[in-house]
Formats: C-alpha cells, structure tokens, sequence
C-alpha cells in the first residue's frame, strides 16, 4: 500500500484521466453530430442501436443514463426525422423496441469520427491480458458506483 499523499496522487491522477476520457468523448460525439444535424444524445442512440441492435425503451435509457421520459423525448425526434421506428414486442405488448430505419443506419454508417470507434481503436492496440485486466477493473468500478447510486437514491426518497 502506498503512503497517503502517494495514493491521493495517484487516485487524483486516475480521476483526472476518467474526467478527460470522458469529456473527450461528449466534445466528439457532439462534433460529430453537429456535422449532420443531430444532439449527441441523438447520435448516441444511433451508434448504440447500429452496434447492439433493436432496443428496448427502458434498456436504451439505461446505456445512456438517461429517463425513459427523457429517452422519450428524443426518440420522438428521432421518429419525426425518419431515422427511428417504434415496435411493440410481441411477447410483450408493455416493451416497445427503438429499430434504426434505413435512413438511420445509413447516417450511422456515414459518421466515422466518433468516441466508441476512437475507444475501439485505441483499446485494441492493448495485449489481451491488458483487456482482461481493464474490464475486471471497469467491472468493479462500475459495480460499486452502481451501489453508490442505489443507496444515494434510497436515502433521497426517505
């Protein structure tokens, strides 16, 4: 175990990497999305629905951490341009799946510059023990803030 002001440094430095990595890829998604006439939030759902497929409404909401009344609102955008459709499930009628249109996969196509391409090829130049590593660690990391969240959340409705 490290000294304490060691460790402050360090985690200070881990902090300030995660800050970067992230706002680095809020300002790309949004250039990106100026360039063709979308939010960045509408661009994020176009690349998640182009990478994993039909969507859920409430799945969708979750990746990108938003409401679904929030989520909402930008599919309904989305919807009027032509690049999204609405499908009940059939198993389901209560779960309606977010589909790209043609027009939306081919504005996903048509996007090359964007955060998960620059993340894609910047982590795969890491050896794959590398990567196992990463994802155990983001695992964790992602766990616990989601423990985090829950308990913030539980004492706010108190």
């Amino acid at each position: 175990m490290l000294q304490e002001p060691e460790a402050k440094a360090e985690l200070d430095a881990i902090v300030e990497t995660l800050v970067y990595l992230y706002t680095e890829s809020r300002r790309l998604t949004k250039q990106a999305a100026r360039e063709v006439g979308l939010t960045g939030p509408q661009l994020t759902v176009i690349k998640l629905l182009d990478t994993f497929g039909d969507l859920s409404l409430s799945t969708l909401s979750e990746r990108i951490r938003a409401q679904n009344s929030t989520v909402t609102g930008i599919i309904d955008r989305m919807e009027r341009e032509g690049l999204v459709l609405r499908e009940r499930s059939t198993s389901d009628r209560r779960v309606v799946f977010i589909r790209l249109t043609p027009k939306g996969r081919q504005l996903a196509k048509d996007i090359v510059v964007e955060p998960m391409e620059i993340f894609r090829t910047v982590l795969s130049t890491l050896s794959r023990d590398d990567t196992r590593d990463l994802m155990r660690i983001l695992s964790k990391l992602q766990k616990r803030v989601r423990g985090l969240v829950k308990e913030r959340e539980a004492a706010g409705e108190r």
